[in-house]
């Protein structure tokens, strides 16, 4: 990549991110001001950005259960979202095109139609990346979000197959029957890869062969991108495949944001109304909301996947792409669905920051769209007759528990978000639930004050999370302890501002029980040597 689009990137992520907006916001304003320079990238930059989109998919597909994607509230949820977002954008751009702007004159219907089809979509880069930064993958509103995304995306591969005239050829169905068969032996390829520089190239290579494969057969390269993650997805190295992918996903997606802004320069007709269609983001947000709690989930269930869910794009861009190639738009529409995505984009990014302040502030009249009944996975927390409670079951979280379990007996509870580690817990035998530590609804359905809890050990892996939690156990007035793991020390600082009693640093305190573990097992040998008399004077 050019040295100068790469110091752009960074001038402008850095500047952004410290008036609380994501990078990736950054990177897109970068594409526009380098466009208005008059600098280009060239066919590198677009190859980095479709490798990068590559990239994403097939991480979404190390992390996607097939049987989320069954689902009601995600394929009908994200089928009549679509749907009436066609209908009712369509009319709306219909209407518009009778005012006699230049970019809407020559809409018919079936035009107006393409363009409300092309700003159904949502992004599943932007969406990915607030989860990820949130440390919410795992949580009920991402998956329910992922999993629409996932559907559109199968809808956008439809219709791109169908847009093209290019059908699939006949080697497709031996792909789609090869690649299962072989799935054993990628699985035993993955277990041999160690922990090194080849599992880095295994996750390099995986997502080629896929986009590779499919690229050949007619289909879809992103699609077998998505298909080759889902492949080895029940791995037990999945998530460390992740991780090792992620640096080069980061990267490469930088590349994406900054070719969207450096794409084009509209005309000032184009910008006005990229910014009317931008506006009318919150509509959409709310069309994910009502339909979402009709599916029986919760208000905030709701609203969080509905804000991830509520900008326009990329693959608008592709369907604007396809329109123009084949004629049925003016080329200015490719513009203006571009500006109109970088808008919702910055419309966006706050929007999701503030999420849980958000629904914090608006509980009350958004609970009155909820339903009386709800999924089971969405029901009140009873923590019984625990006594001290681990929230946030991860590694430190597990062994946390088994420790204080093993000192305490079985009065331990622990809780956490992802509905899959609670149900490998219970196979365990451990006792945990499922909630929400960022959720006030939790802590509401939860009371602490009235629940025998007398000690409370927060493992979350983002310190904004934990100081909530604290500030919702003091505001319900909780007398307890409180206490929690943090990864950095500059981390202690913020916790101990909300009222915790302790907080442990993570790295410190393993070094810490790591020389401890060793010094007993030396002072044990000591003692053995020395009843045998061949230990000498040992110096601590």
């Amino acid at each position: 990549m050019d040295p100068v689009l790469i110091v752009a990137a960074f001038v402008f992520g850095v500047l952004v991110s410290r008036i609380g907006l994501p990078p990736l916001v950054g990177y897109l304003i970068a594409g526009f001001v380098l466009n208005s320079l008059s600098i280009e990238a060239g066919d590198q930059l677009e190859t980095i950005a479709n490798a990068g989109v590559t990239l994403l998919l097939f991480s979404i597909g190390l992390k996607l259960k097939l049987k989320n994607l069954a689902n009601p509230e995600v394929w009908a949820g994200a089928t009549l979202h679509m749907l009436l977002t066609v209908i009712f954008f369509g009319l709306g751009i219909g209407l518009l095109s009778m005012v006699g702007l230049s970019a809407m004159s020559g809409l018919d219907w079936k035009r107006c139609l393409l363009i409300a089809f092309a700003l159904s979509f949502s992004s599943t880069v932007f969406a990915v990346k607030v989860f990820e930064e949130k440390n919410e993958m795992a949580a009920r509103h991402a998956v329910t979000a992922v999993g629409i995304l996932i559907m559109q995306d199968i809808i956008a591969v439809v219709f791109l197959a169908i847009s093209s005239g290019k059908a699939p050829n006949l080697w497709a169905p031996v792909l789609i029957a090869g690649i299962f068969l072989i799935r054993p032996l990628l699985l035993r390829f993955m277990s041999r890869c160690g922990h090194g520089e080849l599992m880095m190239l295994f996750s390099i290579l995986m997502p080629a062969a896929g986009y590779g494969s499919f690229e050949l057969v007619g289909l879809k390269g992103d699609l077998g991108a998505l298909v080759f993650g889902m492949l080895v997805a029940t791995h037990p190295k999945a998530s460390e495949l992740a991780a090792t992918l992620l640096s080069f996903k980061d990267l490469f997606l930088v590349g994406f944001f900054l070719n969207i802004g450096i794409s084009g320069s509209p005309t000032l007709a184009a910008v006005g109304i990229a910014l009317m269609l931008a506006l009318v983001m919150p509509l959409k947000a709310a069309l994910f909301f009502g339909i979402l709690t009709r599916f029986k989930l919760r208000a905030r269930t709701s609203l969080l996947a509905s804000l991830s869910l509520a900008n326009y794009s990329e693959f608008g861009l592709i369907v604007g792409a396809i329109g123009v190639a084949s004629g049925w738009l003016d080329p200015q529409w490719l513009y203006i669905l571009a500006i109109a995505l970088s808008c919702t984009f910055i419309m966006a990014a706050p929007a999701n920051s503030l999420a849980h302040a958000i629904y914090a502030r608006w509980s009350e009249l958004l609970k009155r769209f909820q339903t009386a009944e709800r999924l089971p996975d969405e029901m009140p927390l009873d923590a019984g007759d625990a006594r001290i409670a681990v929230i946030g079951m991860g590694g430190i979280g597990t062994a946390a528990y088994n420790e204080m379990r093993r000192r305490y007996g079985d009065v331990v509870v622990g809780i956490d978000f992802c509905k899959e580690s609670v149900d490998a817990h219970h196979k365990l035998g451990r006792r945990v639930a499922l909630g929400d530590a960022s959720d006030s609804d939790f802590w509401s359905r939860a009371d602490p004050s009235t629940d025998n809890i007398g000690l409370v050990m927060l493992t979350l892996p983002d310190p904004r999370a934990s100081a909530f939690a604290i500030s919702q156990l003091k505001a319900r007035g909780y007398e307890g302890q409180i206490t929690a793991s943090v990864r950095y020390e500059d981390e202690v600082a913020e916790l101990k501002e909300a009222g915790i009693d302790a907080a442990y640093v993570i790295y410190e305190e393993a070094g810490v029980g790591f020389a401890d573990h060793v010094c007993r097992h030396m002072d044990r040998r000591h003692e053995q040597m020395t009843v045998v008399g061949l230990a000498g004077p040992m110096e601590h």
